[in-house]
């Protein structure tokens, strides 16, 4: 089976989306039976972008079915029409929930094309069940027709190795609106701790104390492991990695409750209200007491997650449609 599989991803971020293309085309490479096609187009430019969604997706995709058995697209982008069977991953819908806080561009694709092409797709997979949720009450894709794959933990991200100095909270995000990262920075205030932010500079004019910029994996995982816990108050995500890679480095988790990271933690990280930051500093405090409960329950609960069992799921998946 020849399978094309779009992986503009990595060429456009280093966040969630690309760990999850490069996780996924890990474990699926070299299987038998299986050929991979890698698709890209452009950079990370705004227009690469434009053209990647307005020209890319829709057209080239759609033409360039031809001595392929499926197509895969990593994002909900992709052809609204093609010669073989499609396959679409959602990993949000924070373009419909919040438009508000993305570029023009994103919002106005978001208005335009995402229902159609999601409707379009033989087959949606879905990184959580909040995600499918969200599909089917916001685009009308029935339920049959999505598929619930997690989302996998990498292995760079374990116990085992050096730990960062310091005494401070962790805080992973990309700095954009929806990552709630002033709440953090409050909460971090009221709890009495350093707060130190890795990720890359987003969109929306957000700034924050604490930031250090883009790290490598290694050294992530090095914080990970240093922190004496791991503040992850997003207001909307489709799942929520830096929870797992927290848990499987043995870090203590504070995330939002009500959230597709409540359902990624199941049960092993300390939940708080997002909006509220003293209950977020509260869960500060808390993760820091149940520590020594906090960390096995993680370990166990991020081992469950791996890309081999994500791949599993996604090669049966293209079985059924080719």
């Amino acid at each position: 089976m020849r399978v094309g599989v779009d992986v503009s991803p990595l060429v456009q971020t280093k966040a969630g989306t690309a760990r999850h293309v490069r996780g996924l085309v890990g474990a699926l490479r070299g299987r038998p039976g299986l050929e991979l096609e890698l698709l890209s187009f452009g950079g990370r430019r705004p227009a690469s972008s434009v053209v990647r969604d307005a020209i890319w997706y829709p057209l080239a995709l759609r033409r360039g079915g031809h001595g392929l058995d499926l197509l895969h697209c990593t994002t909900f982008r992709g052809p609204s029409k093609s010669r073989v069977p499609v396959v679409l991953t959602v990993h949000d819908l924070a373009i419909l929930r919040y438009p508000e806080a993305f570029p023009r561009w994103h919002r106005l694709y978001g208005r335009a094309g995402l229902r159609r092409t999601l409707r379009a797709a033989d087959a949606v997979v879905a990184v959580s069940e909040l995600t499918k949720e969200e599909t089917v009450a916001l685009t009308s894709v029935p339920a049959e027709r999505i598929r619930v794959v997690p989302n996998g933990v990498d292995d760079v991200f374990t116990r085992n190795g050096p730990a960062a100095d310091g005494n401070y909270v962790l805080a992973v995000a990309t700095l954009e609106p929806r990552k709630n990262l002033s709440r953090a920075v409050e909460a971090a205030r009221l709890a009495g701790v350093e707060l130190r932010v890795v990720g890359a500079r987003g969109w929306g004019g957000v700034d924050t104390q604490g930031w250090i910029g883009e790290v490598t994996d290694t050294d992530l995982a090095k914080l990970y492991r240093g922190a004496r816990c791991v503040l992850y108050p997003s207001l909307y995500e489709g799942f929520g990695l830096p929870v797992l890679e927290a848990m499987a480095c043995g870090a203590p988790v504070v995330t939002s409750r009500g959230t597709a990271m409540e359902e990624v933690a199941g049960g092993a990280a300390v939940l708080a209200d997002p909006l509220d930051t003293s209950a977020l500093a509260a869960g500060i405090a808390e993760a820091e007491k149940r520590r020594d409960e906090l960390v096995p329950l993680g370990l166990e609960r991020a081992r469950a997650f791996t890309w081999t069992r994500a791949a599993d799921e996604i090669e049966a998946l293209w079985k059924e449609l080719a």
